[in-house]
């Protein structure tokens, strides 16, 4: 083990005094193991020297061995790893449970065995939370070292020069082995148990109380509460302040523990899940392997998978079951970048060829790198020690073998074996994995409404305070020598202004929205995982969208084939299928191949089909044999274009039958023969090419051709002249298809060999080999190659994904697309998605690596805010690096970004970017697993459940089924959920506002005394049972019909702007309350006095002047009313009625049945609420906002 790997732990480098203690116990450790090894050698004659691993621990003498994270390694003495038999297999799982057992369990014995379950499980539970805080203060700590590091790669420093150069940077290296994969060794690296909890046992209380405090008003509250133990303080019952504040404080954490608990359950689900271990020590000289929990994996354990098995840690491919012998396997990569095209794997030959157990524990062994965020790089080294050597661990033994590896044997975490079944070493562990390195750790959201309602809140303190010493200060000098504590009694009586009730109200606000949205038969399905923040989605600005599964049903069909002078489509696709019927006459007729200058259509539609056919990397697969000799297909490639291509020539006749590195065979349908071709050379697709070719020999004919399709941007140049391609890939490109032009030549045996003896050169170059092995390519094979046709793919898209792009960019949403695939890919579904208008400019940045040129690729974008960005994520990442601030500050103001080829934390990255630089609300949309982080990272995060799982779906605040249903859940429940919340807060400050002023005026009117002139159950009633249910009745109102918000998505603008909730709406429902409680309280006492003997009358009016002023308000506020509403309002009415003969000792009821009651009542209601009334009247027929407008028309 190098020796960086000895601080894995270390917050800093000075932090070396629990690195010493651990060092020193493993030291020990070590020599007991040993010793106790030694000894059961020399006693019992054990084989288990046979491992004969200098540098490993052996333990298989030692009944138990716990792990850091509370887990137990159970070993006996039975021999193992003596199995000679194949190690890919039908393997029967054992069954064998393991038991926890103590180290010293021999001394402790049978005795307190309860309580020593208990404390046991108390220390583990609280261990499992260290372990988990360990894990965070790991991931923060090498976050930036781990982003340097991916960065270099995305910039292409990787050492490609044979020489790999990890030798020269042993320090950042790590040696493995499958000998030691059951030592202490590995305990250094992380568990590999997975957690999307929030919190933990130790950090739930404090997060959540910081969460809760952390806004004014709830500390406001608290403070309150807290001054009424002090009897000087006191004012009225102590239970009246502190069971509303522990009510929410309630409610909130028994919500939240709720959601982490299902959170961790799903984790658990996860953590369990079983695996076969084969280096493990096993309970039978059969040696089936060894079940072991995900959680429980160590680096170095050699895992059997089988098909259809999720993969629980990063690995190296060692072995497959492909029946070839090639080593071959697929995976699917879906949950990790988000492409749902099978991936090849191939197993190198040196452990593929093994069939002894023994041999692959033993004799193998592996240096990788540290571990990074770049899914697409992977440097490392495969040693093979010759049988002499096998005790030895020291990765420069002279005799050793050593292979180097690449991404093409890697196995990442949460990937899906597809095929077969395979064996993998563990490399990373736990928050190591590429997968978690890219997954961002979820957080506690906070809407925009709450901050915004905790900014006046902060103001109405301030107000309130001011208004304290200036009630005490107006009492007169010299002041009272208890003028602190009379300061403190009217911040206590006017702490109504920020009323507790507030939160209550908001919190049960945003369950009425979630079940509103949950209940709507429209957008079926949508789940709201997140309640906190329904009102954000009337504030979204910007919305970053995956597209694979997202925009698109990553479905491809070939919809269009050109030829130049005839283009088939649709039906007429029908006449290249009888065409196809006669290949096999027209290949005989033509033993010149197509070197004849005229051709008839049918030969020209034939030449690209079979070219079609051919030129490909798209592997058949069948399920078993039964399918196989059924014809029962399915087909893998790196691309679904090359996929919808095989699938065409399939239903027109040709069908690929089987497909190897080496050979390609065809199945001509109507004749049922084959047609069989030898593979000499493939040139994969790049990004960088454009274009892939294929070399193939036609063994019935004896003739060698070059095959080549690729983006029309550079087959220009190679096919021959023509007077028709340019016009016609644009024409489709504006259909929004996706082009690929086809061509081929046919090869005369000297060339080819001449082509051969030059590439062969290239090949073993030591400099520039891959730049002049296409130099070659194109010197001896991309000359005048023949033009066949020109073709063109659709990717389906979404249900509705062109009018529900349109409609949220005409509300004012800029929309980003950032996706892991190609350029031109994104490019196409770009247009056909209308993300890209037609004939807007598209402006193109890639393969920026240079940052001293890298602002200059802007410039055109700074004068033309109407284009559209296309980059990929190389030059994102530079532009990133260097120039974050100055690059978002350009690109934000542009209607659309297309961003491609990123990575998962490149995707949170730019949303969290755009939160910073902007300060606006960001939405982010996506379905698979590497869209997680981003969502996470967004102030809104919307999965979708589609091909790709559900992981998205589970970390998001809101699940939908299709993305047509952004919408409406924008555009309508985000609306009504702001406008509401808006509305409900400032009617409770209004309520809050009127009980204080009419407060003030009462203590001011008593010689500026703090004397209290509600008390008891009017203060707890008068937010409660008496207002309470009219107010929320207002989270039911709505002020536009829903088919509006589509017809003039135009409103939704309005939301983004905060006017409903604003500084000036906020004074001015300030000012009405100023008024209103000025209006009731100073007529009250008019009416009544300031009489002790006329307290209760006073008291009497006032009090129920405030009730139906709040329910009367309530009412000529409502838009549009319903039942509930009117019911809330009826029923709330009829309650204070009566209730009020069973408040004698607050109420004067012989004046409240008197007729002056009635008449005075009126009076101070008409003059409260006649002016507001017809102020708002005037305001609405003069300045009419927008909605009123569209509700006229």
């Amino acid at each position: 083990m190098p020796p960086s790997s000895s601080r894995r732990y270390s917050l800093s480098n000075d932090d070396d005094s629990f690195e010493d203690l651990e060092n020193s116990l493993d030291k020990a450790l070590h020599s007991a193991s040993n010793n106790l090894f030694n000894y059961t050698n020399s006693v019992n004659n054990s084989r288990h020297n046979s491992q004969g691993s200098v540098g490993a621990i052996p333990l298989s003498t030692i009944q138990s061995f716990p792990n850091n994270s509370g887990s137990v390694i159970t070993t006996n003495n039975d021999d193992d790893h003596n199995d000679s038999s194949p190690l890919i297999a039908n393997s029967i799982y054992s069954t064998t449970n393991r038991s926890f057992s103590s180290s010293t369990s021999s001394i402790m014995g049978n005795t307190g065995s309860t309580s020593r379950r208990f404390i046991t499980k108390i220390v583990n539970f609280f261990l499992n939370a260290k372990r988990e805080l360990n894990e965070e203060r790991l991931r923060l700590t090498n976050e930036t070292e781990s982003y340097r590091s991916t960065g270099n790669n995305n910039n292409g420093s990787t050492n490609n020069n044979g020489n790999n150069d990890s030798s020269n940077n042993i320090e950042n290296d790590r040696f493995l082995s499958p000998r030691n994969s059951n030592t202490t060794s590995n305990y250094k690296f992380p568990s590999n148990s997975i957690s999307n909890a929030k919190y933990n046992p130790i950090t739930f209380i404090p997060i959540i109380l910081y969460e809760q405090f952390k806004f004014f008003f709830n500390l406001y509250f608290l403070l309150t509460a807290l001054s009424q133990i002090i009897p000087q303080l006191r004012i009225g019952y102590l239970s009246s302040y502190i069971v509303p504040l522990g009510f929410v404080l309630t409610v909130t954490m028994m919500k939240e523990a709720g959601d982490d608990i299902a959170r961790r359950r799903r984790d658990k689900e996860q953590n369990n899940e079983h695996y076969e271990v084969l280096n493990r020590s096993s309970t039978s000289l059969s040696h089936e392997g060894k079940l072991v929990a995900s959680k429980n994996l160590k680096v170095g354990d050699l895992v059997r998978l089988h098909k259809g098995t999720r993969i629980p840690a990063d690995m190296v491919l060692l072995q497959s079951s492909d029946k070839d012998g090639t080593g071959e396997a697929f995976i699917k990569t879906d949950q990790l970048d988000g492409e749902t095209d099978w991936k090849l794997r191939v197993a190198h030959n040196a452990t593929q060829s093994i069939k002894d157990i023994n041999v692959l524990i033993n004799n193998v062994s592996l240096i990788v790198n540290k571990p990074t965020k770049s899914i697409h790089h992977f440097q490392g080294k495969l040693i093979y020690h010759p049988h002499q050597s096998a005790g030895s661990t020291t990765p420069t033994n002279t005799n050793n073998e050593t292979f180097a590896l690449t991404i093409d044997q890697t196995l990442w975490a949460n990937t899906v074996l597809a095929s077969g079944t395979a064996i993998g070493i563990v490399i990373y562990t736990g928050i190591e994995t590429r997968q978690s390195m890219n997954t961002t750790k979820t957080g506690v959201k906070t809407g925009l409404l709450e901050l915004e309602i905790n900014s006046l809140s902060k103001i109405l303190c301030v107000t309130v305070f001011i208004l304290s010493v200036v009630l005490v200060l107006a009492h007169g000098f010299p002041l009272s020598p208890v003028w602190y504590l009379d300061i403190m009694r009217f911040l206590i009586l006017f702490s109504s202004i920020i009323p507790v009730s507030l939160r209550v109200n908001l919190d049960l606000a945003k369950s009425v929205y979630a079940s509103q949205i949950q209940k709507d038969l429209e957008i079926a399905g949508t789940i709201v995982r997140t309640s906190t923040i329904p009102e954000d989605l009337g504030r979204i600005e910007y919305l970053l969208s995956d597209k694979t599964g997202t925009l698109t049903q990553n479905d491809m069909e070939l919809k269009k084939l050109h030829l130049g002078a005839v283009s088939y489509a649709g039906e007429s696709l029908d006449i290249v299928t009888d065409y196809v019927k006669n290949i096999l006459s027209l290949l005989d007729s033509k033993p010149g191949g197509s070197l004849i200058k005229k051709k008839d259509l049918s030969s020209r539609v034939c030449d690209l089909v079979l070219t079609l056919a051919i030129c490909h990397n798209v592997t058949p697969t069948y399920e078993d044999e039964t399918d196989e000799v059924n014809g029962i297909v399915s087909y893998q490639a790196a691309s679904p274009d090359e996929i919808a291509i095989v699938k065409f020539t399939e239903s027109v006749g040709l069908k690929l039958f089987k497909r190897d590195r080496h050979s390609i065979s065809l199945l001509h349908v109507a004749t049922n023969q084959t047609l069989n071709y030898e593979i000499l050379y493939n040139f994969p697709f790049s990004s960088d090419t454009k274009r892939m070719g294929i070399v193939i020999r036609d063994l019935q004919r004896d003739e060698i051709w070059f095959m080549q399709k690729g983006a029309d941007t550079v087959m220009a140049n190679i096919v021959n002249n023509n007077d028709w391609l340019d016009e016609e890939t644009g024409n489709m490109a504006r259909e929004g298809l996706r082009t690929l032009v086809i061509g081929r030549k046919r090869l005369t045996k000297n060339s080819y060999q001449d082509f051969v003896e030059e590439y062969t050169k290239a090949s073993i170059s030591m400099r520039d080999r891959d730049l002049i092995m296409q130099r070659v390519i194109g010197q001896y094979l991309e000359q005048d190659l023949e033009l066949l046709g020109l073709t063109g793919v659709e990717d389906k898209l979404q249900r509705d994904v062109k009018t529900s792009i349109e409609l949220l960019r005409n509300a004012g949403i800029k929309i980003w697309m950032l996706t892991g695939d190609k350029v031109e890919t994104a490019k196409c579904v770009s247009i056909s998605a209308r993300l890209i208008s037609r004939g807007q400019y598209v402006h193109q940045v890639t393969k920026v690596h240079n940052p001293e040129f890298a602002m200059h690729q802007l410039d055109y974008l700074k004068t033309n805010h109407n284009a559209c960005l296309l980059i990929d994520g190389e030059s994102l990442a530079t532009y990133m690096k260097y120039y974050n601030r100055e690059f978002f500050e350009i690109v934000i103001k542009l209607p659309a970004v297309i961003a491609c080829r990123c990575t998962p934390q490149q995707k949170a990255d730019v949303a969290l970017s755009i939160r910073e630089i902007t300060g606006k609300r960001v939405c982010c949309i996506g379905d698979g697993g590497n869209d997680v982080s981003m969502i996470q990272c967004a102030d809104v995060g919307v999965g979708i459940v589609g091909k790709e799982g559900k992981q998205a779906s589970l970390a998001a605040d809101f699940s939908i089924d299709q993305f047509c249903y952004l919408s409406k859940l924008l555009l309508w429940h985000g609306r009504n959920s702001y406008k509401r919340s808006a509305k409900l807060g400032q009617f409770i400050i209004h309520r809050g506002l009127l009980l204080s002023v009419a407060q003030a005026v009462y203590s001011i009117s008593s010689k500026f005394e703090p004397l209290a002139l509600y008390q008891g159950w009017l203060m707890v009633g008068y937010s409660t049972v008496y207002t309470m249910a009219p107010v929320f009745s207002l989270t039911l109102d709505c002020d536009i019909d829903e088919h509006l918000t589509k017809l003039y998505p135009e409103l939704y603008k309005e939301l983004t702007l905060g006017k409903s909730l604003s500084f000036k709406t906020f004074f001015m429902w300030v000012f009405i309350s100023l008024f209103q409680g000025c209006v009731v309280q100073l007529l009250s006492q008019r009416f009544q006095t300031l009489k002790e003997d006329q307290f209760l009358a006073m008291v009497a009016i006032s009090f129920s002047c405030l009730i139906y002023n709040e329910l009367i308000m309530v009412s000529i506020s409502i838009n549009r009313w319903n039942k509930i509403m009117m019911a809330t309002i009826i029923i709330t009415f009829l309650l204070f009625v009566g209730s009020i003969p069973f408040l004698p000792d607050y109420f004067d009821l012989q004046y409240m049945s008197s007729v002056s009651y009635f008449w005075q009542t009126l009076v101070i209601l008409t003059v409260s609420l006649l002016p507001v009334w017809l102020a708002q009247f005037v305001n609405r027929k003069l300045r009419p906002p927008s909605y009123a407008k569209v509700q006229q028309d």
